[in-house]
């Protein structure tokens, strides 16, 4: 039986900030997300939270030379640049690296942002209520995290419908606008007993949420109530009707 090989992973340093310099192997060449200057001012308040990887240059005669260039991390290395050209950061600051010399860079660059994967809106959720319960304010998690403060209001609206329903959007069953429908009424009892009414309809669309939320119970002859003898709801065909 021949033993499987043992992984080793790649070394970690710190760098002088003037030891680097872009690579033309980044896979990123499209804009999006958080701009550099918000990065920057994340940065300067919490300072780096992810190494950057590199690589080190090669000379002509292949010889490694004190260099280092950046094929995945580029965003990072410009926010940093521009806090040095601010003066709020020095030309030789250490930066924590992961240095790389097998496979190819862009293989480097295109796995760190193919993998990364994007919070899902109710962690988001609840890491911004867990703030709020530690009095911050809205517009105090909007600037901490580069995003809206509308989007922050949103997401803590999600704390006035029933766990249930939340788990039910973890579980991926529900969306999340059918979910933000359910925060019209804060009465879990109620949002809980709307979505077993329409747990059976083909199309569960937010505004019939907000109706079926906002009209009062659903009453007994309501086509979506369900059937009395649970062979469906009377929307649907059934042998009951």
């Amino acid at each position: 039986m021949t033993k499987s090989k043992k992984i080793t992973l790649s070394a970690s340093r710190d760098i002088p900030f003037n030891k680097l310099v872009l690579s033309q192997s980044n896979v990123r060449k499209v804009k999006a997300g958080v701009s550099i200057e918000e990065l920057a001012e994340d940065i300067a308040r919490r300072t780096l939270l992810s190494s950057i990887t590199v690589r080190p240059v090669l000379g002509d005669d292949g010889a490694e030379t004190d260099m280092f260039e950046i094929p995945a991390g580029g965003r990072r290395f410009r926010a940093l640049e521009l806090l040095v050209k601010q003066k709020r950061l020095n030309r030789t600051a250490p930066v924590p690296c992961i240095v790389r010399t097998g496979g190819l860079a862009e293989e480097d660059s295109l796995a760190e942002n193919v993998q990364r994967a994007p919070l899902h809106p109710l962690d988001q959720f609840r890491a911004f209520q867990a703030m709020r319960e530690k009095g911050k304010s809205e517009e105090e998690i909007a600037a901490a995290f580069f995003v809206s403060a509308s989007v922050v209001k949103q997401r803590l609206r999600l704390a006035a419908v029933s766990e249930t329903l939340l788990d039910t959007y973890a579980e991926e069953e529900i969306t999340l606008d059918q979910l933000m429908a359910f925060t019209v009424n804060p009465d879990h009892e109620r949002q809980e007993q709307v979505w077993e009414a329409l747990k059976q309809h083909y199309s569960k669309q937010p505004y019939e949420i907000r109706r079926m939320l906002t009209e009062g119970a659903v009453r007994a002859s309501d086509r979506r109530a369900p059937c009395r003898r649970g062979c469906g709801t009377r929307s649907t065909p059934s042998i009951c009707w």
